[in-house]
């Protein structure tokens, strides 16, 4: 089946400027982009198809060959882009040192990726997991309105460099080699600049602070990251956008830590109720729920309260809530509340080792760790 033609892929006449082609470009990018369409084969294929046929067309030396020759003139394995006969070595080793010093990356026609960004964004506990919607303002670079992202004024377009003379690298002879290497003046892009624009001085970039809204995803834990796709830094002359990285940080909770789907907190009670047994309420991130304190519970016992915790955002586990007692001293207290208090005391001295097991296995244990040094 042959291949499409490339400006109809674009949607642009035969003499569209190349303003023109490259708006038509970032159009279909923006509808058929992977990032926006997940799982949509049709989208893909049309977003291949119009990356090389923007890659074609935003190449004059490409265009002119398409336009003379037609699909022959511009794929390498008919032959029609092939220039030179068989080649030698010169070519062999210009393109072996022009890899090692970075040509490829400046490659005539080549389209530098703009820079990924990174952003930290603070969440409370409940936002992070319940989910949410925030705006955030970004600081980024963006191709300039006045040029168009090209660089040159307005009427006046880039000029073919005369060093390379467009092909966005030399070759230096040394001996028997020819090593190729990124032209010094254009840096490889082929073309120069000689009316640049006032408003980007010919970068083709400017700084601006974007506003963006993004979707916390309910159950995003700390350290997790959004990825916003073509949101990050632009790479300028038709190249494809960064991402924009959104990094989670979750501000500290008055009451709850997280330890992954789990939530942790610490519950104080009264020593009465701690040793007769009680109700009491607890916290959850839904409200408070009422618990059933056994009789003689001690201080830093857990108790689990299952799917009270978070859920998590990748597989939708629920975890737990556990809650540790800390038996609460009482202060301030009253002459006669000393006295009542000591009365008590009093009342335990006869059968010690019943009532204060704990106190009774660590003093047995203290007797025996003198007696071994002792020995």
């Amino acid at each position: 089946m042959s291949e499409k033609d490339y400006y109809e892929t674009l949607g642009v006449n035969r003499d569209a400027s190349e303003a023109e082609i490259k708006k038509a470009f970032r159009r279909l990018a923006m509808k058929y982009h992977p990032d926006r369409n997940p799982d949509d084969e049709d989208s893909i294929h049309r977003f291949r198809d119009a990356k090389k046929a923007y890659d074609i067309l935003s190449d004059p030396q490409k265009r002119a060959a398409y336009d003379q020759f037609g699909h022959a003139g511009v794929d390498p394995s008919a032959g029609g882009g092939f220039q030179g006969g068989a080649g030698g070595f010169g070519d062999i080793f210009g393109d072996i040192f022009g890899d090692i010093f970075g040509a490829a990356g400046g490659r005539r026609g080549g389209r530098r990726r703009g820079a990924d960004l990174k952003y930290n964004l603070e969440l409370s506990l409940e936002d992070a997991v319940r989910g949410t919607e925030v705006s955030i303002r970004v600081p980024t670079t963006v191709d300039c309105e006045t040029c168009d992202g090209s660089g040159a004024a307005p009427g006046s377009s880039r000029a073919t460099c005369g060093t390379c003379r467009g092909a966005g690298q030399v070759r230096m002879q040394q001996g028997f080699f020819s090593i190729q290497q990124t032209c010094p003046k254009c840096h490889g892009s082929g073309s120069v600049i000689e009316n640049p624009c006032g408003n980007c001085n010919g970068a083709g970039l400017v700084k601006e602070n974007r506003t963006l809204s993004v979707k916390v995803p309910a159950g995003v834990d700390d350290g997790d990251q959004i990825r916003l796709g073509g949101e990050g830094e632009s790479g300028g002359r038709g190249g494809m956008s960064g991402d924009l990285f959104v990094e989670i940080h979750l501000k500290p909770h008055k009451i709850f830590k997280r330890d992954g789907n789990d939530l942790v907190c610490e519950m104080p009670v009264s020593f009465v109720t701690a040793a007769l047994g009680g109700e009491i309420e607890i916290p959850t991130l839904d409200g408070k729920v009422r618990f059933k304190v056994p009789p003689e519970t001690q201080s830093e016992k857990i108790f689990r309260l299952r799917g009270k915790g978070v859920r998590n955002v990748r597989n939708g586990q629920v975890g737990d809530l556990f809650c540790k007692i800390s038996v609460e001293t009482p202060v301030n207290l009253t002459r006669k509340q000393k006295e009542l208090l000591q009365e008590f005391e009093e009342s335990l001295e006869d059968s010690s080792t019943h009532h204060r097991p704990r106190e009774h296995s660590w003093t047995d244990k203290i007797k025996a760790f003198f007696d071994d040094l002792v020995a």
